[in-house]
């Protein structure tokens, strides 16, 4: 089994692609590779970097943007930046990052020396759809212990709607390392409360948690957007961070009361379990989830209700993990007609770029944008 590891990000920004976007992305990547103590070198090299990035988005990219956030561990912080653009994609990425590469007009180090300059980094293009690139920057002694070049299972994307800075949207995801049993965790319904035609699987349900480690993740939809969703999301991600709970249905319980000063928001938590090779998930609104695999995609219910102000009786459903495959999860920022064919190779990326591939792919402006993704757990 894969080690189970995750990372908290802190988003700080994004960059739309127009004439000040390199120049204002590498001002930032700088003061916040500082910020965090990363060194002297060490920062002017995540900054070199974000400007190859951001030049190469300015000048060839449609509709191109870039993230610039922090990650952390409970002991170390680095720096992460996601690109994504809508176009025109690469034939060949391979070529893209040979050494002495580099597009027309931009700083010239090529984008194989900007992976070199990472301590992590993934990129993933389809031509006439697009590219998304994901870098990570530690400092140098944060990698020389083995658990630090470890991937983390899981990462996310939240994009505020145009017109705004803040977003409602918010995800988190925190290891369980296994206990005994959670007296709060509740009941799981048997396999014959399942509604017919939906895509659960028949078979009894267990009651109970495994008591292996798992991920449990959470994502919410703030109701409507701007600061007082941001209020919303915030206040559900520090309850899912302090509740003990290991089970969705009593995650969802502490969130509802953590919202219930709040304008509310949809919101959905899974368990995913890699020994007992299960998903446990529970929802309550317009929150996407979704398990796929190399040749399936089955969706994941949620119940109607807004959680902290209106929340009927909770219902777990179970699905069993398939080797390769994935579970995303997204507000409705992003509509359900985004299919995995459409971008070859998917699930081979990380986690940090299967996200922004759907972003991409099915993301709109006129709403708060949220994805989460867990995957190379089981």
């Amino acid at each position: 089994m894969t080690s189970l590891r995750v990372l908290d990000c802190e988003d700080v920004a994004w960059f739309r692609a127009d004439p000040e976007m390199p120049s204002a992305a590498r001002g930032a990547a700088a003061t916040l590779a500082r910020r965090i103590g990363l060194e002297g070198y060490r920062a002017s090299e995540v900054a070199l970097a974000v400007t190859e990035a951001a030049t190469n988005l300015q000048r060839h990219a449609t509709d191109g943007a870039l993230l610039l956030r922090v990650l952390r561990t409970p002991d170390r912080a680095g720096v992460e930046f996601v690109t994504v653009d809508t176009g025109p994609g690469m034939a060949d990425v391979e070529a893209a990052l040979a050494d002495g590469t580099s597009t027309a007009g931009t700083l010239g180090i090529g984008l194989g020396a900007v992976a070199r300059l990472a301590d992590a980094f993934d990129i993933h293009s389809v031509p006439g759809r697009g590219t998304v690139i994901a870098a990570q920057f530690w400092a140098r002694e944060a990698l020389a212990e083995p658990a630090g070049r470890e991937p983390s299972v899981a990462s996310g994307l939240t994009r505020p709607i145009s017109g705004e800075t803040t977003c409602g949207d918010a995800w988190a995801v925190r290891v369980d390392p296994g206990t005994d049993h959670d007296p709060r965790s509740g009941a799981v319904p048997s396999a014959s409360s399942v509604p017919s035609g939906s895509s659960v699987p028949s078979g009894s349900v267990p009651s109970v948690s495994s008591p292996e480690p798992a991920i449990l993740v959470m994502l919410c939809d703030g109701l409507g957007h701007g600061p007082m969703a941001a209020l919303a999301g915030e206040a559900a991600v520090t309850a899912f961070r302090r509740s003990t709970a290991r089970h969705p249905e009593g995650l969802l319980r502490d969130i509802h009361t953590a919202l219930r000063g709040t304008r509310g928001g949809a919101v959905a938590v899974a368990r995913v379990e890699p020994s007992a090779q299960r998903l446990l998930y529970c929802g309550i609104g317009n929150v996407s989830g979704v398990l796929l695999g190399p040749d399936s995609r089955n969706g994941l219910l949620s119940a109607p209700g807004i959680v902290g102000q209106q929340m009927r009786s909770l219902r777990t459903f179970e699905l069993p993990l398939k080797p390769g495959g994935a579970l995303v999860m997204h507000s409705d920022g992003l509509t359900e007609r985004w299919k995995a064919d459409d971008v070859p190779g998917l699930l081979r990326h990380t986690p940090a770029v299967m996200a922004g591939q759907l972003l991409r792919e099915a993301g709109v402006r006129r709403d708060d944008a949220g994805i989460v993704v867990v995957k190379g757990a089981w």
